[in-house]
């Protein structure tokens, strides 16, 4: 079952959309789905279901609505490209969207995961180090969390990162590592994008996504008896 809800930030009161798709069966937690520079596209609602299905109660929330509402109907749209990145551009690419993904933290009950992808893999990991309510994060390709790494995440985060990532420099990836040791970093045999239509690879997406599923269920709180 999914619907547009409307979020409301604690910030200064502004109503945003976020999809919300619930879960059919057991839940095992909340999640938050932080999109990329496209914004709440198809691939990523359709993610939110496949969530969903596993027991995660998702919110996807539209991070670039005090710009432009709507979702799109296109995973990616080299049309926009310009309008998107100057979306990134005006939200310092996450860091002043934090309050969208707090509202949407807050709208879930416990315990509350967070994942994002490209832009939503920055804001991810800024939300690991700002926000409150957050369990665990998953971040995927994230291309400015280099430029964060005085913030350390408050919660156990992982990373997802392509070899072959054109778009995040081997020197940004050594310095993540660097800088935090103890923050698995998997290194992926692809390119950019891996879990997305533009530039999908299916074992490193299959693999990725056990990981992530793992890395939640290991920080979830719930004791497993053996």
């Amino acid at each position: 079952m999914s619907q547009i809800v409307q979020l409301t930030s604690a910030k200064d009161g502004f109503q945003f959309d976020a999809y919300r798709v619930a879960v059919t069966d057991a839940r095992r937690g909340g999640l938050v789905i932080l999109h990329a520079i496209w914004g709440v596209t198809p691939h990523l609602r359709a993610l939110a279901h496949n969530y969903a299905e596993l027991g995660y109660e998702t919110l996807v929330p539209s991070l670039f609505d005090r710009f432009h509402r709507g979702f799109p109907e296109r995973d990616t749209d080299p049309t926009l490209l310009a309008q998107q990145m100057a979306f990134g551009q005006r939200s310092h690419w996450g860091a002043d969207v934090l309050d969208a993904v707090q509202a949407a933290i807050g709208a879930l009950k416990p315990p509350v995961f967070g994942m994002g992808f490209c832009f939503g893999g920055t804001t991810a990991w800024l939300a690991a180090a700002r926000c409150s309510g957050l369990s665990a994060v998953s971040s995927f390709y994230g291309g400015q969390i280099v430029e964060h790494l005085s913030e350390p995440p408050k919660v156990p985060t992982i990373l997802h990162l392509g070899k072959k990532d054109a778009l995040i420099p081997r020197a940004a990836v050594d310095a993540i590592c660097s800088a935090y040791p103890d923050v698995p970093v998997y290194k992926y045999e692809a390119g950019h994008a891996f879990v997305a239509p533009n530039g999908y690879n299916d074992d490193c997406a299959r693999l990725s996504k056990l990981r992530t599923l793992a890395h939640f269920s290991r920080n979830s709180g719930v004791r497993t008896e053996v």
